[in-house]
């Protein structure tokens, strides 16, 4: 509910500019002394400025809020996304895991099969550094600060010199109209070079990202083989992917 709490705080602050932390607690129904715990704690990650009796945003309407509060948003959910595209991929086969907080816990779910897996972020390379039966590849590239996504040419030419069966990739936003897209241009240059890379494309994403578009574009959802998503996903979307032949499911 903290998580939550503050999810619901940040998109509150961001999308008006600014708010006092009375609206901020009757908006949530917390108290004002949690609030204000609250926008200390997102004024310490860099998310918004406190100012006396509120906190006004410093994230732009096209940025994403930091890695370490979006890593605890929704977790229980991307915990169910990852278990299930992990059942997708059988023993032996070799596999791509792209940067952000639902790979990472797709990372997690793979720790004790035998694969051969190239995590694009030192979030998951850490959370498989000890697996016992998995190889671990490690690509070149230059961590993107908090998030510690892999990005660069030596990411892309790592990459390029390989071929896997399945990447798995996560998204800002997802739409059948707009395709897969993220925030950061590196970011997405990546990502494309780990599906050109893979004879299987898995994308994994929250429902609330079936309703976005974010500023960079990746591939056509037509190019997906499959996604996984949240029982909350919009029906609406879903219809559409499965009719533009990219199989959904729902965890």
């Amino acid at each position: 509910m903290s998580a939550d709490r503050l999810r619901q705080i940040t998109d509150a602050v961001r999308e008006s500019g600014s708010r006092s932390v009375l609206e901020l607690a009757e908006l949530t129904g917390a108290s004002e002394m949690t609030i204000r715990r609250d926008l200390e704690a997102l004024a310490e990650q860099g998310v918004l400025e406190r100012y006396r009796g509120g906190a006004r945003s410093l994230l732009l309407r096209g940025e994403e809020p930091p890695f370490a509060l979006r890593a605890q948003d929704g977790l229980e959910v991307k915990r169910r996304i990852a278990a299930e595209a992990a059942a997708l991929i059988a023993d032996g086969e070799s596999v791509v895991v792209d940067s952000g907080t639902t790979c990472l816990e797709v990372a997690h779910a793979l720790h004790h099969r035998r694969l051969t897996v190239m995590p694009l972020s030192l979030h998951a390379a850490n959370a498989l550094a000890d697996a016992p039966r998995l190889t671990l590849l490690l690509p070149g590239g230059q961590p993107r600060r908090g998030e510690l996504s892999l990005t660069g040419p030596l990411t892309e030419a790592s990459l390029a010199a390989l071929r896997f069966d399945t990447a798995i990739i996560g998204c800002c936003g997802l739409t059948t109209a707009a395709g897969l897209t993220a925030y950061d241009l590196a970011d997405a240059a990546v990502k494309r070079a780990a599906i050109a890379s893979s004879r299987r494309v898995i994308a994994v994403a929250e429902p609330a990202k079936l309703s976005r578009t974010a500023l960079a574009h990746v591939i056509p959802a037509s190019r997906l083989h499959a996604v996984v998503t949240g029982e909350d996903a919009p029906d609406a979307e879903t219809g559409a992917l499965t009719a533009a032949g990219v199989t959904v499911r729902k965890a």
